[in-house]
């Protein structure tokens, strides 16, 4: 399938404002920003046709051209990374069969997690694709802890026998006090999609609905208007895997891109 990727970044993050433009330090202490570190994530993707880093924010559109990535400005009125994907569709390359949207703030997304929803993509008429990761004991923690300090941030995932998705939430679901034992399987939500440019222009002209108010999770606009996303199962192959989205985060992917080994 020839795929497009966009990373949408914004300035004006409620919980983190200037996130994308935030440095993280590497392996050996070299400090690059966090749009950057996911642009670099991305670009280990092979056979993608297109790959672009887009913003309604000037400073992070100069920045990521600086450092060598293609960009399309993206307009201050998206609500989220979805509709800034949907605003760029008709200016992709043409036949363009995916685009993925490779959230701005996931410089750990390994490239593997982005060819398993291609190929479930290619496998299946779902509107949009999705990976899930089964949480270990130090995630399942992380998870715990946040919620007990009232941060939010890390998305759960609940989907059917055949994988589709019945529900995503900031919550940890299903229900875990912290004393099951064992706990029930918690699969942690990737912040990464696959859409057929189609459905992204449904997504677009479709108005928010309550529950992704209320949760603040773009993908459950698809959901309340009966479109499938399909959940993809990935390994995590002893790979920490966390987004930066609070600044307490930050500290959290640097330990994993020391682990890694990232420059």
């Amino acid at each position: 399938m020839k795929t497009a990727i966009i990373i949408p970044a914004r300035f004006a993050s409620q919980r983190f404002l200037g996130k994308p433009l935030v440095p993280l330090l590497g392996a050996t202490g070299q400090s690059k920003t966090l749009i950057q570190r996911t642009w670099e994530a991305a670009a280990q993707v092979e056979n993608i046709a297109q790959l672009i880093v887009t913003s309604d924010d000037q400073r992070i559109l100069d920045h990521a051209k600086a450092f060598g990535a293609q960009v399309m400005a993206s307009s201050d009125k998206a609500k989220n990374g979805s509709e800034r994907c949907a605003e760029l569709v008709d200016q992709l390359q043409p036949d363009i069969d995916l685009i993925i949207n490779f959230q701005g703030d996931s410089p750990l997304t390994p490239p593997d997690f982005v060819t398993a929803i291609i190929t479930a993509m290619a496998q299946c008429d779902a509107a949009m694709a999705t990976p899930v990761l089964r949480c270990d004991a130090q995630t399942l923690t992380q998870f715990c802890d946040d919620r007990k300090a009232g941060k939010t941030g890390g998305t759960t995932a609940v989907f059917d026998k055949n994988n589709h998705a019945l529900y995503f939430s900031k919550e940890i679901l299903p229900f875990f006090d912290g004393h099951q034992k064992p706990p029930p399987p918690v699969f942690h939500h990737v912040g990464l999609y696959a859409y057929r440019p189609d459905a992204l222009k449904r997504y677009l002209a479709w108005p928010q609905t309550r529950l992704e108010i209320s949760e603040g999770l773009e993908q459950l606009r698809f959901l309340e208007n009966g479109a499938k996303i399909r959940c993809v199962e990935v390994e995590a192959k002893e790979r920490v895997f966390w987004e930066v989205n609070n600044p307490v985060d930050v500290k959290r992917v640097e330990m994993a891109l020391a682990q890694m080994g990232v420059d």
